[in-house]
Order: C-alpha cells, then structure tokens, then sequence
C-alpha cells in the first residue's frame, strides 16, 4: 500500500503563489499515473493536474497556464507549482495516484477521476484571499 504525505499549503494572498508537495511511501509510485484533486467545503473533489510516468502532463481548464505539475521520481515526490491564485482556489488539496502504469491517453483519462485513483493523501489546505 503506497502512502502519500502532502505538504506545503497555507495562506495567500489573491496574485500570490504556493508550492505544493507529495512524499510516495514505495519507488512503484515512479510507475504510476498520479496527480492532485482539491475539494472545496459544499463542492465535489475535482482534478487539478496530472502526470503519468513518462511525465506527459494534463490540467484542468482552471489550472491551465497558472500551474505546474512536476514529479522527482529519484525521490518519489509529486509536485504542483501554483502561480497567480486566486480566491477559488481555496481548497483542500490532495495528491492521489492511479497503479493505471500504461502511458496511454486512456490512462491518463483514468488518472483525472476520483474514482480512477487508488491512493490518496490526507491533504493540505490552501487558502487564498
């Protein structure tokens, strides 16, 4: 069972930036399609971004072109860079992976479903005002 450990949330300011991190307990986490959802109080969990083990990336329209999602597989750990935020992006946010290992788009569709992923994290909270 591969445990996920998120750090790095906090508050911010609106325009402002935060950096998120995900510690994978196993190295077979390098092999799978991973990514970060966040869930905001009264909202469903959503997809922010993602990456598979190739490193092909996807983003959410609301994450487009103000975050990045990165991962250091030497040291099993995900990241999501998040630039320019704003007060919608207040969230829980949560790193998840999918054991999908294929680098398939079909893949990468499972990898953007909360139903598709098999590990969570407990979450970090992010607040932007």
């Amino acid at each position: 069972h591969v445990q996920l450990v998120e750090s790095g949330g906090g508050s911010v300011q609106a325009g402002g930036s935060l950096r998120l991190s995900c510690k994978a307990s196993e190295s077979r986490f390098t092999f799978y399609c991973a990514g970060w959802f966040r869930q905001a109080p009264g909202n469903e969990r959503e997809w922010v971004a993602i990456i598979d083990s190739t490193g092909i990336t996807d983003y959410s329209n609301s994450a487009l072109d103000r975050f990045t999602i990165s991962r250091d597989n030497a040291k099993t750990t995900l990241a999501l860079q998040m630039n320019n935020l704003k007060p919608e992006d207040s969230a829980k946010y949560y790193c998840a992976a999918t054991t999908c290992r294929t680098a398939t788009s079909a893949c990468r569709n499972m990898c953007t479903r909360v139903s598709g992923m098999d590990y969570w994290g407990k979450g970090t909270q992010v607040t932007v005002s």
